[in-house]
């Protein structure tokens, strides 16, 4: 791994520490010139959803005491994957074959494009400390509707409670972005969390901003956590998904604080490189090294040169896959597709080995 590539990954997640990073954005159909991108791919802000955290909500999950407290616990987990974004840059379209490995204590993540055409993302993660095992599969679909484009996110998020014999099956809203009246990008739609094995479901709503882009459902989160059986609710949810989540209890009226936003994602930490040695070529920020470097010094000839120079040279390796019948095979999953389903990844390795790319909480 080349100095250059050192140097960009510490750069690229400084950039983790601004409340306003475009993390999670999905506009993965558009090829922008550099001056609209953000110096990190897509792949890198996926990862960070789930790694980037100042607390520990991921293994809070597994220690509830009933199902219920589990459940609660998973659904402000999924609220903490979501980040406020920034209407006018996005991250770079993953290469194929493209990797990121990165670990925050004993939860270490994996990612890899393993498909382009369409890009479908697929990730890893295991805490082998805490019987946790996250597994996506990720491919979105745009849509033009004049004034917005709206990108929904196909595939399916399944959390892992291994020691308690429990899998959550969630799905992600929808990405909206509004280019008129008043620009902004913000997440929308439903969102539903199951666990067949404790019989609880949870439903959540993501509101946005009027079509003016006023009013104050900005970022509002609604939703409730029933019975599967009875469809009995059992505790309602409120709030901005941004700022602050209450949760009520159905039974009594108690509400208490679900998430805190501020608490959990401001002031991200920054990484450290622990093994430069054993950092993969094929890491987002070594793909996108000089790319990188050109957009943080705002050298837009030169960020546009190296662009071209990756997109030329996936280009030329799918030019040698033609020409020798080859068909592409992920390193790190066995992709899949059918109709009823669409695309679902499975991991090749049972557990994530620790990354050289270090997040401490």
């Amino acid at each position: 791994m080349t100095a250059t590539s050192q140097d960009l990954i510490l750069e690229q997640e400084k950039l983790l520490g601004n409340w306003n990073v475009f993390s999670n954005n999905i506009l993965v159909d558009f090829q922008l010139p550099p001056l609209f991108n953000l110096p990190k791919s897509h792949l890198q802000c996926y990862g960070e959803s789930v790694y980037c955290i100042n607390k520990d909500l991921l293994s809070k999950c597994k220690n509830g005491e009933t199902a219920k407290e589990r459940m609660i616990c998973v659904v402000a987990w999924s609220i903490s994957i979501l980040r406020p974004l920034m209407f006018g840059v996005v991250p770079y379209n993953p290469t194929l074959g493209e990797t990121h490995h990165a670990s925050n204590a004993t939860l270490n993540v994996l990612l890899e494009q393993v498909s382009h055409h369409p890009p479908v993302s697929a990730l890893h993660a295991t805490d082998e400390t805490n019987n946790i095992e996250l597994l996506w599969c990720h491919y979105a679909v745009p849509k033009f509707y004049g004034a917005t484009i709206e990108t929904v996110v196909h595939g399916t998020r399944k959390l892992k409670l291994l020691e308690r014999g429990e899998t959550y099956m969630m799905n992600s809203p929808t990405l909206l972005i509004r280019l008129l009246p008043k620009p902004g990008v913000e997440w929308v739609g439903n969102v539903n969390i199951k666990c067949q094995e404790t019989g609880l479901e949870a439903e959540l709503s993501y509101k946005g901003s009027s079509f003016f882009g006023f009013g104050a459902s900005n970022r509002m989160i609604r939703g409730k956590i029933m019975e599967l059986s009875s469809s009995k609710t059992l505790y309602d949810i409120s709030g901005n998904w941004d700022r602050t989540v209450q949760i009520k209890d159905a039974t009594n009226g108690k509400n208490k604080i679900l998430y805190n936003a501020k608490e959990a994602i401001s002031a991200l930490p920054s990484p450290t490189l622990k093994d430069p040695e054993g950092v993969w070529p094929s890491e987002s920020a070594a793909v996108w090294a000089e790319v990188s470097k050109a957009i943080l010094n705002k050298d837009w000839d030169k960020a546009r040169e190296a662009k071209r120079a990756v997109e030329e040279s996936e280009r030329e390796l799918l030019r040698q896959r033609k020409s020798m019948v080859e068909d592409w095979v992920p390193k790190h999953f066995d992709l899949t597709y059918s109709p009823d389903n669409g695309w679902d990844c499975t991991p090749k390795q049972n557990t994530v080995p620790p990354a050289p790319i270090v997040f401490s909480m």
